[in-house]
């Protein structure tokens, strides 16, 4: 019997440590860029600070979970099957959006080419320098713990808020180095909250249709990737997506594939990351 004594509140725990691991980190950054060090130290430490909810969570593991291993717990969240359907819904959704947002941009901006990025090298690192800062590195915390842990206690769709409003206020010391003040501030925090919390509802619908965290890794991707890739304003660019993103949400929330929002217990994969 392990007496060491669990967590009552663990999920709450978690984003309280997450946002005290980040914020020095991310100050970290910040004077990394203006003492003018290299700029793939810059990068690095970037990435590093992305990776603050893993970290919390690491942290907190064996007080969540006593007498378990947080290596196994992570396989686990990898190890269920994909399934070709929703794995192909995914990326269907993430470019009909991507492609609607070229539409606007293309229709409303007055830039003399739609993407930023014009090698495929380049591409192709940005892709992956992408994936390393931020799917990767926050995913496992926020939807791996964080999402499934309150499915315990709420519907989908209400864990799917409380995780997707705080992941969002996670981002809260970014939103102050955009550059951005006044109404535009204001808009750009809006904006970026309305399009986390519908892509927190869609990363949960197909994650609990398919419990393997490479599913909302993708969608995480996609959305950082694709608007990465597009020449325009960032405040429209945001407001593009949060818009998409919310009708697709909605669409998802009246259609609630298989009640995977409400109407029956959520599918928690209940098995225990032993030593």
């Amino acid at each position: 019997m392990d007496n060491e004594k669990k967590l009552k509140k663990p999920v709450a725990s978690f984003i309280v440590l997450t946002n005290i691991i980040f914020l020095p980190l991310f100050c970290l950054v910040g004077v990394i860029k203006m003492l003018g060090f290299p700029e793939w130290v810059f990068h690095v430490m970037l990435c590093i600070s992305a990776w603050s909810s893993t970290f919390a969570f690491a942290v907190l593991f064996k007080k969540i979970y006593p007498g378990q291993s947080f290596i196994q717990f992570v396989k686990d969240k990898f190890k269920n099957k994909l399934k070709v359907s929703v794995i192909l819904t995914v990326i269907m959704i993430q470019v009909f959006i991507f492609l609607m947002v070229m539409f606007f941009v293309a229709t409303n901006s007055e830039a003399d080419t739609i993407f930023k990025i014009s090698s495929w090298g380049m591409l192709i690192y940005f892709f992956l320098k992408n994936l390393l800062s931020g799917p990767l590195g926050e995913e496992i915390g926020w939807r791996g713990f964080a999402l499934m842990e309150l499915q315990k206690k709420h519907s989908p769709l209400k864990a799917s808020i409380i995780i997707g409003f705080w992941w969002g206020m996670w981002h809260l010391p970014i939103w102050f180095t955009t550059g951005y003040v006044g109404i535009d501030l204001i808009k750009y925090m809006l904006f970026f909250m309305f399009a986390i919390l519908a892509t927190t509802m869609i990363m949960t619908t197909f994650y609990n249709l398919n419990q393997n965290l490479i599913i909302p890794i993708t969608i995480h991707q996609f959305f950082n990737f694709f608007i990465g890739i597009i020449n325009g304003n960032l405040v429209d660019l945001i407001m593009y997506n949060a818009i998409v993103y919310l009708a697709v949400a909605v669409l998802i929330i009246i259609i609630n594939p298989k009640k995977i929002f409400y109407g029956k217990e959520a599918p928690i994969n209940a098995k225990q990351y032993m030593i």
